[in-house]
């Protein structure tokens, strides 16, 4: 049986587009944190954001 954790709040990776819960250590930082990963971060850099097809 996994311990689930439904009532921490969660916010969407602009980089991945997948959602992300708040952790123990951005207690502090919570309102800042935009990111799921320092790989995430880094590659708000370096790749164009993901867009949608367009339909024709």
């Amino acid at each position: 049986m996994t311990h689930q954790k439904p009532h921490l709040p969660e916010k969407i990776c602009p980089v991945c587009k997948r959602p992300f819960a708040w952790r123990k250590k951005w207690r502090h930082a919570w309102e800042q944190v935009v990111y799921c990963s320092r790989d995430c971060a880094g590659r708000k850099r370096k790749a164009p954001p993901r867009s949608e097809p367009v339909a024709s």
